[in-house]
């Protein structure tokens, strides 16, 4: 990745835990909202992340409950 993404991703990561520890999901939001009033290159790479990543845990989450399902657990 270029240094943009790189930021971008790292600050997803940190948004994302920022997030769910405050229990604010606007606060990502708000966060490509202050990217994008300066870098909508940025903002592109962070919204892009946040998607990419969030999708990851829902996927994981469905595939573990799954798992759990087939092992008698739910």
């Amino acid at each position: 990745m270029g240094v943009t993404e790189d930021l971008a991703d790292a600050l997803a990561q940190d948004a994302i835990a920022a997030a769910d520890e405050l229990g604010d999901d606007r606060l990502i939001e708000e966060v490509a909202e202050a990217l994008g009033a300066t870098s909508s290159t940025t903002q592109e790479a962070f919204m892009t992340s946040v998607r990419v990543r969030l999708a990851e845990r829902r996927a994981r989450r469905l595939l573990e409950q799954r798992r759990a399902a087939g092992r008698g657990g739910g």
